[in-house]
């Protein structure tokens, strides 16, 4: 369990800057795909580990509430018994009273930590798909973005050869490339707007989940329930 945990951990704490950085500079979704694959699959191994803690805690629960409710039955009848003078019975109830308390004390200790575990495992599940459902709506504008760069390299291309135009001496020609350039300079600002564009949410997306973890981490210390 501690193994899937750090797993996780480590996708949560990944830079998701970083990845878009990468993708943009090796001009391709690869890391982007790579890491939504990562995330979709330790989900999958959380889900199964959350629902198996899941259920070992409601077990230990029902166990620690049979002994509990024990307890307090002997421990009535341990003064029902000695109020009667029956000192056996109330010394075989203490007996049995020693060994039902030794008990619920070992099972409520296991649900604490199966309780920890369990908690564990659903804040890291509710982060990963947090962190999913950012990269995931970044994937798309990506993919625009690069389709934009890989347009950039052609519009290079066909300014180079506009220039070889321009340079023939003859005017219809040279307006001609003027006016192609002028639609070029318009989608090479269009892409630069894009790219902004993709920054900005990026940063609002990352700084709105910082600010719900930090509310919610008031919360739990608050003792507010959710």
């Amino acid at each position: 369990m501690a193994s899937l945990l750090d797993k996780v951990s480590t996708l949560i704490q990944a830079n998701l800057h970083a990845l878009v950085d990468n993708a943009l500079k090796s001009n391709s979704m690869a890391v982007i795909d790579q890491y939504i694959r990562d995330v979709d699959n330790n989900l999958d191994a959380l889900e199964d580990a959350a629902a198996t803690v899941g259920g070992q805690v409601k077990t230990l629960e029902r166990k620690t509430a049979e002994y509990k409710k024990q307890i307090d039955e002997l421990d009535r009848n341990i003064d029902l018994f000695l109020t009667q003078g029956k000192d056996d019975l109330a010394r075989a109830a203490q007996a049995k009273l020693n060994s039902v308390r030794s008990l619920y004390e070992t099972y409520n200790s296991q649900l604490e930590r199966q309780q920890r575990e369990y908690k564990a495992l659903l804040d890291a599940r509710l982060k990963l798909q947090a962190k999913l459902t950012t990269i995931r709506q970044q994937r798309e504008e990506m993919v625009a973005l690069l389709d934009l760069a890989k347009a950039k390299e052609i519009t290079n291309k066909a300014i180079k050869s506009l220039d070889d135009l321009a340079g023939v001496g003859d005017a219809d020609v040279a307006r001609m490339a003027e006016a192609i350039r002028a639609r070029l300079d318009q989608a090479s600002a269009r892409a630069e707007m894009a790219a902004q564009n993709l920054d900005a949410q990026m940063d609002e997306v990352l700084g709105r989940g910082e600010l719900d973890a930090q509310l919610e981490e008031r919360k739990r210390r608050l003792g507010i329930s959710q």
